[in-house]
């Protein structure tokens, strides 16, 4: 699959050991399994590859505090009791959001996500 960046932060984060390593606190842990999330997601032929699988928790996020998050999904960074997540945007051939975004439907098409944020997203 081909991982779009959102800001070039998010790339160095998820693409820098030191940077990652940075924003965990020094965790290798985290940066690791960050790592290891980000390879997957590459490794991937579609998304639907990565759904699949539970260990990843991927799941549909929820407008929150006045954020419209309608099309925006996340996967755990490490698993679920930590609060870490990679957020992800699907986009269509065109490099565009989908509209509507309805994942059952378009999981073995997509092949592009845009990740816009490694966050500690529920606080």
């Amino acid at each position: 699959m081909e991982l779009i960046y959102a800001t070039e932060k998010v790339k160095a984060q998820c693409t820098s050991v030191k940077t990652a390593k940075k924003l965990f606190d020094g965790s290798a842990l985290l940066t690791n399994s960050l790592m290891a999330r980000i390879n997957a997601l590459m490794q991937a032929d579609t998304i639907k590859d990565i759904i699949v699988q539970p260990t990843f928790h991927f799941h549909k996020l929820t407008n929150k505090k006045g954020r419209n998050l309608e099309g925006y999904f996340a996967i755990d960074v490490k698993s679920r009791p930590d609060k870490w997540r990679i957020i992800l945007q699907p986009l269509n051939e065109n490099r565009l959001p989908f509209d509507p975004c309805n994942i059952d439907e378009i999981a073995d098409n997509v092949r592009i996500v845009e990740i816009t944020e490694v966050s500690s997203h529920y606080e």
